[in-house]
């Protein structure tokens, strides 16, 4: 790869990260009683609970509902950024590039 290829490549890749911090995707656990939403670059932007599911008798629930929420946004944002830098990156595997 030149050098003039690989500034190119940088920053098509700058490029594409900075859109991956703009885009964000939304997870849901509890029937939507709890919504997480990830940006692409997998920041969690924001949880949000209905008052519904908190239940001083069942915190462990509420907890459960947390963590497959996040998990599943988190997963939800590492595709995107893999849609979006499988293109540049050719199917490479690139570490911390998911």
């Amino acid at each position: 790869m030149s050098m003039r290829m690989f500034q190119q490549f940088q920053k098509q890749m700058e490029k594409l990260q900075d859109e991956l911090k703009t885009q964000t995707v939304q997870a849901s656990a509890g029937g939507g009683a709890v919504t997480v939403v990830a940006s692409g670059d997998q920041q969690i932007k924001s949880i949000q609970i209905d008052p519904a599911a908190v239940d001083p008798d069942d915190a462990d629930l509420l907890a459960d509902m947390l963590t497959v929420a996040v998990n599943d946004a988190l997963q939800q944002s590492q595709e995107l950024a893999k849609q979006k830098l499988g293109g540049l990156t050719g199917g490479l595997n690139i570490p911390g590039l998911g």
